[in-house]
């Protein structure tokens, strides 16, 4: 058997050489099948059903792609064999520690959730099909795409599964878009792909992937879209208020006992929220009481409101204090404090300002016309290119700090929310220690 051909409503053919039938035939892989690719999204958008299976697939489809192209231009005649032979594999294999509905759990403070997926992928690599497939490639090959996947391996290739322009978010820009049914993540990948060389970099002398100057209109492109996706499917109202309390869910089951970190581990979706669920119902403690009925209404799409809202490009640089960005046991208890002033029970109310400032950072190397090489970082480039500062202006137009309420709506006024959030610490215990409510609100039927 030398390919497996897989039909996709995206990108049609999809070629699988050897190694990635075993691969993707692993039960470790195909458990991926079953993680939705943008968690709780489908309740928003409801062709959102897509998985971590399908995009991995398209990321492989891509990587081969790019690396055709690459070869065709001359560029990989000094590059290791065998490196070229890893990054499909790298991309294929990006996602496989996921845990059950995609980023959610990582927001989770490290005390819970004590590694994001990349780092959770060498337990998967041990998996004795997975495993034995890679020492096929090479004896050390899991170790290296585990760097691949790192973003630590380093070598001129790299930046195919790991950077500012890594297939990882080309794809999955387009298959989100699609599949929500939006306009938004529209990307010229015909054109970034065409317009990726190799080149040295000015300051270390060593090879590094680059896009040509032809591709910057392609890379502004992605970027806006990259924007769209974020403020109207990712960071959409209500699929934030759907993650939080899936959030919810999981921290109060795990400081109730009912789970552990390896009980999340390698599970499925639906395998989570029915092993928690079923816990739930068989203790007769208040957290299992609680659970259950948040289990319940995020089966049955009964959502937290918003209570209060405000972009981040409202804010002023400082205003919002450390602890709302963070999952501190200090938020809790604001939170839960302000849950008693409004008349709900704990847990049900929640502060939510989501972060993803990577997600728009750029970092990577352009190639003018003439052949000149410069890089696009933080500052940009003056007179020729300011993608990075625009970058910052739209992360503070898509990310957006919220105040949701379960059960009752209330109304809060952006100014009394603003002065919430840019306590510190040390303020907050002060108000805390009284009995004047931190927020009033106003009932709204």
């Amino acid at each position: 058997m030398n390919e497996v051909i897989v039909r996709d409503p995206l990108w049609d053919t999809i070629r699988l050489d050897r190694i990635a039938v075993r691969i993707v035939d692993a039960p470790a892989f195909q458990r991926l099948r079953h993680i939705k690719q943008l968690g709780h999204a489908h309740l928003v958008y409801p062709g959102a059903t897509h998985t971590r299976f399908d995009h991995a697939l398209g990321v492989y489809h891509l990587a081969r792609r790019a690396l055709d192209l690459l070869g065709r231009q001359g560029d990989l005649q000094a590059v290791n064999e065998l490196d070229i032979r890893l990054i499909p594999l790298a991309g294929l294999l990006h996602d496989i520690g996921h845990y059950p509905f995609s980023h959610a759990l990582e927001e989770l403070q490290p005390a819970r959730i004590p590694e994001h997926h990349e780092a959770l992928a060498s337990r998967f690599f041990a998996d004795a099909e997975v495993g034995a497939a890679l020492r096929e490639v090479a004896a050390d090959a899991a170790s290296r795409v585990e760097q691949l996947i790192r973003g630590e391996a380093g070598g001129p290739l790299g930046g195919l599964v790991s950077g500012s322009l890594d297939l990882d978010k080309i794809e999955y820009l387009k298959r989100d878009a699609h599949f929500c049914g939006v306009p938004y993540g529209q990307v010229d990948v015909d054109r970034l792909l065409h317009a990726l060389t190799l080149v040295s970099d000015p300051d270390s002398g060593q090879p590094e992937l680059a896009v040509r100057e032809k591709g910057v209109a392609a890379l502004e492109s992605l970027l806006f879209s990259k924007y769209q996706m974020f403020r109207n499917v990712y960071w959409h109202h209500a699929v934030r208020a759907a993650t939080v309390l899936y959030k919810r869910i999981v921290a109060d089951a795990m400081d109730g006992n009912l789970i552990e970190i390896d009980d999340l581990i390698g599970e499925t979706d639906e395998g989570v929220m029915f092993r928690v669920s079923e816990r739930a119902r068989t203790s007769q403690t208040d957290v299992g009481v609680r659970v259950r009925s948040w289990i319940d209404d995020l089966r049955a799409r009964r959502l937290p409101k918003r209570a209060g809202e405000i972009v981040a490009a409202d804010l002023e640089d400082g205003q919002v204090a450390r602890w709302i960005e963070e999952d501190a046991a200090i938020k809790r208890r604001v939170e839960d404090r302000i849950a008693a002033d409004f008349g709900l029970g704990p847990g049900n109310v929640f502060l939510d300002y989501p972060e993803k400032s990577a997600m728009f950072s750029l970092d990577l190397l352009v190639q003018r016309r003439d052949g000149s090489v410069f890089r696009l970082g933080p500052t940009g480039r003056a007179g020729l290119i300011g993608l990075p500062s625009i970058a910052d202006e739209l992360y503070r137009s898509a990310r957006v700090l919220r105040l949701f309420t379960h059960g009752v709506r209330r109304v809060v006024t952006q100014d009394e929310l603003s002065r919430l959030v840019s306590m510190d610490e040390s303020q907050l215990e002060h108000r805390l220690a009284t009995a004047n409510p931190l927020l009033t609100g106003v009932l709204q039927s």
